[in-house]
C-alpha cells in the first residue's frame, strides 16, 4: 500500500492503496465517484472513460501510479450542474436510453471537442470507436456531439 496524491475534478484527495490498483477502483471504491461505470474491465467498452490532464483514457486500464500529478476528471466532474454542452446535447438529442455507457459516451465526446471543436462524421467515428452502446444508440450520440459542436468555446 502507498499514499498516492490526487486531484480529482480539481480537488485534493489522498488515498492508501496498492500501486497497481486501476484509476475505476480508486473513483468508485475509495471516493465514491460512481458516476465512471465499469463495464468490460478490459478498456474495449469505453464505460469507464475519464480525463486525465483532457485526454479521454479508460480508467478500468490505467494503474493509479501512472497517473502521476495529472488532474482527472470524472462525468461528476465535467459540470457541476449537468450544464456542459455535450451533456445538453445528450439530453436534447435524447440520446441516453439504458444510460450505463453515457457517462464514457460523454466524457470521450467533449474530450473529442475540447480539441476538435467542430469534428466531421469521420472525426466523431474515430474519436468514439472504443466506446460500446448496447442500446445502438451511435446515430443519436453523433448528432448530440454535432449539436454540442455548436456551443463550442462555451465550456467544452
Amino acid at each position: 500500500m502507498a499514499a498516492i496524491h490526487l486531484v480529482i475534478n480539481n480537488i485534493p484527495h489522498e488515498v492508501e492503496v496498492s500501486p497497481d490498483t486501476p484509476l475505476l477502483w480508486v473513483l468508485r471504491d475509495k471516493l465514491n465517484l460512481t458516476g465512471t461505470k465499469y463495464g468490460c474491465g478490459m478498456g474495449l467498452c469505453g464505460s469507464c472513460t475519464v480525463h486525465l490532464d483532457g485526454e479521454a483514457v479508460r480508467s478500468c486500464q490505467t494503474a493509479i501510479s501512472s497517473v502521476g500529478t495529472k488532474k482527472i476528471t470524472t462525468i461528476e466532474g465535467l459540470s457541476a450542474d449537468n450544464t456542459h454542452p455535450v451533456q445538453q446535447a445528450w439530453i436534447a438529442e435524447q440520446v441516453p436510453q439504458c444510460g450505463y455507457c453515457q457517462p464514457g459516451q460523454i466524457m470521450s465526446a467533449a474530450a473529442l471537442l475540447a480539441k476538435t471543436p467542430k469534428p466531421t462524421d469521420d472525426e466523431i467515428e474515430t474519436a468514439m470507436v472504443g466506446n460500446l452502446c448496447r442500446c445502438g444508440m451511435y446515430q443519436r450520440i453523433k448528432l448530440a456531439i454535432h449539436r454540442a459542436s455548436m456551443n463550442a468555446g462555451k465550456g467544452v
